[in-house]
């Protein structure tokens, strides 16, 4: 059956690429969430969300692991498969887990499962410059991706732990650098993470794909969060950008309405869920006018000095 052409001119037509990149051009925001299992799949396609990832956070919020290392292909296929079959609309993703992309020829296999045994429709994979080889082999071989930059939770033990990325100059230029350049290589959608608010804003500016953001600020082209965070299952300390939607209302499934609400009409994320920027990151590039301004005002002064000087000896 040509299903697509049925579901084109459906009353809920589901989402795609396509859908996306329009949404950025007219300026409408895309609400994005997590989800693992059927039936919160079927409360988030209710809700009229825009786009589900079947993350690799499950290893935290659901297996009960510190990190996203532990979390294996299986496991994200045994997963996107349970949430496919409650999505209609939403348009799914799925993370590449840890150590499941080092080579193009390993990442376009494990791709292709992710879409043929788990149902997903784009891959999201972490990392900056270094990935765009692997990119550009998917994308050749028509595999739709994501690329994840800024705090790559699967770096967590090379980092540091987690982390703001992006704060001081030089790495909020490698983040602009890398962006574009994972674009060039075929990535259809970029997700930052954890990264001040303005460079947020300046790499969706630079973009010509869609932008979605988590922790970074309230101008990227989409928000996306952790469903459990969003449904105020997760006990103790949260991120920053954790925002609890079931305040004040009796089920998820309004919790997730006005979540996409909320980022439709930019309510979230409100200031408290950013990050700030130091005074030094990210200023205005000094522009060669500038600059010659700035040396024949030092000259001047400079000379102004002398002339003073010299006036003082004289006399």
């Amino acid at each position: 059956m040509y299903t697509h052409l049925q579901e084109r001119f459906a009353p809920r037509p589901p989402v795609n690429i396509g859908t996306l990149n329009k949404m950025k051009a007219d300026g409408q925001k895309i609400a994005c969430v997590t989800a693992y299992d059927a039936s919160y799949a079927a409360l988030v396609d209710e809700a009229g969300l825009d786009v589900v990832l079947v993350g690799d956070s499950l290893g935290m919020v659901i297996q009960g692991h510190d990190t996203t290392v532990p979390v294996t292909l299986e496991d994200v296929i045994y997963h996107c498969k349970a949430v496919s079959r409650g999505l209609y609309r939403p348009f799914l993703m799925a993370d590449m887990p840890f150590m499941t992309y080092a080579s193009p020829e390993q990442a376009l296999n494990n791709a292709v499962r992710l879409m043929q045994e788990g149902g997903a429709k784009m891959v999201k994979l972490e990392g900056g410059a270094s990935q765009a080889a692997i990119v550009e082999f998917l994308a050749n071989h028509d595999i739709a991706v994501c690329a994840h930059l800024g705090l790559k939770p699967q770096s967590v033990h090379k980092v540091g732990g987690f982390r703001v990325q992006g704060r001081e100059e030089r790495d909020a230029e490698q983040m602009r650098r890398d962006a574009k350049l994972l674009e060039s290589a075929g990535a259809d959608v970029v997700l930052l993470e954890c990264i001040p608010s303005t460079l947020g804003a300046q790499i969706t500016s630079e973009l010509h794909v869609p932008v979605i953001g988590i922790g970074a600020g309230p101008d990227t082209d989409g928000q996306i969060m952790v469903l459990y965070d969003l449904l105020d299952v997760t006990l103790g300390r949260k991120p920053r950008f954790a925002k609890n939607f079931m305040a004040g209302v009796d089920s998820p499934l309004q919790a997730l309405k006005n979540y996409g609400e909320a980022v439709r009409d930019q309510s979230y994320p409100a200031p408290e869920h950013c990050f700030g920027t130091p005074n030094a990151v990210l200023e205005a590039p000094k522009t060669k006018s500038n600059t010659s301004v700035k040396t024949s005002s030092n000259i001047s002064k400079s000379a102004a000095t002398k002339q003073a000087s010299s006036a003082r000896k004289k006399s």
